[in-house]
């Protein structure tokens, strides 16, 4: 069993269904080029070592992150670091929210929360996550934290 795959196996009962749906949402959303892999606990989507060579930040060894999904105990979390570095992107989710869902946003820099697993945007997350390239990820990336 892979460490995913046991990461899901692990996951509350109440948050199950929802993170597996989310992933599945993201899995047919994203950009190819992106590789689905543990990175900091949390199942996430990375540019692969052998696409961005620099790796993340001083870490030659780690690959650059994108989107993280986690549930935790009160809720499930998209971490989505083209949000925490695009902020026209940001914008554009904060607005866009309220037409999906009728709950507020909750959201710090780059975690977006949800705290009822029966009340997750599906298609929206799906849209925002494919809005993004490898290419485009990179770039933003060297322009914004490099």
């Amino acid at each position: 069993m892979s460490e995913i795959d046991q990461y899901i196996d692990n996951v509350e009962t109440k948050w199950r269904d929802s993170f597996i749906t989310l992933k599945k949402v993201i899995d047919q959303s994203i950009p190819s080029g992106f590789v689905f892999e543990m990175q900091y606990g949390m199942p996430s989507y990375v540019v692969p070592l052998a696409t961005y060579p620099d790796g993340y930040h001083c870490k030659k060894d780690t690959p650059l992150p994108f989107i993280s999904i986690t549930a935790q105990k009160n809720h499930i979390a998209v971490y989505h670091m083209g949000v925490y570095a695009d902020q026209e992107l940001f914008k554009w989710f904060q607005k866009e929210y309220p037409n999906h869902m009728d709950t507020k946003l909750n959201m710090g820099k780059s975690c977006i929360r949800f705290t009822n697993p029966r009340k997750i945007p599906f298609q929206l997350i799906g849209e925002l996550v494919s809005m993004l390239t490898v290419k485009d990820w990179i770039k933003m990336y060297e322009g914004n934290f490099r």
